[in-house]
């Protein structure tokens, strides 16, 4: 029965479970066949002999092999060790791989110079690339775009700057012309109180919107009012009293120096009486108003 033969199975010593193995009674994928490991040994005399086996005896120029410790450190002027090196440390690590192929270009050069071997690449010297054209131009585009999107974005940076700065400069216009403004109230309230009998903020105001406007060039070369003020100040004066400025005093009326008769009585030249041709007011007489507005119709 089967009860029988898996308990025949399972009274089998490893001999016999190999055995039956061997002849292919026992069902696959029951067991796992397990592979030895190979010992490892260290055998210099074979590998000495392996080394003389295929080793060539050629020159050194074909060879081109240098086998050097690394060049002396800068830093410590002593060459490092292997013992000395950190492998943990990629940093130490590295210097140390520079410092070594430093040392064998050092080595090198001279001897293949002796040797009359070249070791400049010529000008026109054509090697293929490892890469393609076209993988080399989406690298090219990659490094313009992001170069552009840095310029980009350092352009925006210096205008956020120059706004933030345009900003300030305003805000500080505005508080200086209140904090002046603020003065200049409490200057008229004092005057108008009676606390204060001084005008000299009139002055300082227009001193300072006069330095505001320094910086226009139109304003600069402003000085003084206009023509028109000018013309104005001759005909009418600076203010003050008028009643009575064209009074004669005792002193004006016996002065008679400037006195000219001719002129007086209408005998200088060019004069013919009251009613000349040549007369002064003949030349100065005003039109009349019905005159006037024919003249302002015809030239509309």
């Amino acid at each position: 029965s089967d009860s029988g033969s898996d308990s025949e199975d399972s009274s089998l010593s490893d001999s016999e479970l190999q055995e039956a193995f061997a002849r292919g009674a026992l069902k696959p994928g029951l067991n796992v066949v397990l592979e030895e490991r190979p010992k490892r040994r260290n055998d210099p005399d074979g590998l000495k002999q392996c080394l003389a086996e295929f080793r060539q005896q050629l020159a050194w120029v074909e060879r081109l092999d240098v086998t050097l410790g690394p060049v002396a450190d800068p830093v410590s002027q002593s060459a490092s060790t292997s013992d000395a090196v950190d492998p943990e440390n990629d940093f130490q690590r590295e210097m140390s791989f520079y410092r070594q192929a430093q040392a064998a270009v050092l080595e090198a050069l001279p001897r293949l110079r002796k040797l009359q071997v070249p070791t400049r690449r010529p000008d026109d010297y054509f090697a293929e690339m490892a890469k393609s054209d076209q993988q080399m131009q989406k690298i090219r585009q990659k490094l313009k775009s992001k170069q552009e999107a840095m310029e980009r974005s350092e352009k925006a940076k210096q205008l956020r700057a120059m706004r933030k700065y345009g900003k300030k400069v305003q805000v500080e216009i505005l508080q200086r012309r209140q904090k002046e403004k603020k003065n200049m109230l409490n200057a008229v309230k004092k005057y108008q109180k009676g606390l204060s009998d001084k005008l000299d903020f009139l002055d300082e105001e227009q001193t300072s919107s006069q330095g505001n406007k320094k910086g226009n060039a139109s304003q600069r070369t402003k000085k003084g009012p206009n023509a028109k003020r000018r013309y104005k100040n001759q005909k009418f004066g600076f203010g003050g009293k008028k009643k009575g400025s064209k009074w004669n005093t005792k002193e004006s009326f016996n002065d008679v120096s400037s006195f000219q008769s001719k002129v007086a009585h209408n005998k200088g030249p060019g004069k013919r009486g009251r009613g000349g041709k040549g007369g002064k007011k003949a030349l100065n007489k005003r039109p009349g108003k019905r005159a006037r507005q024919k003249m302002k119709n015809r030239a509309r």
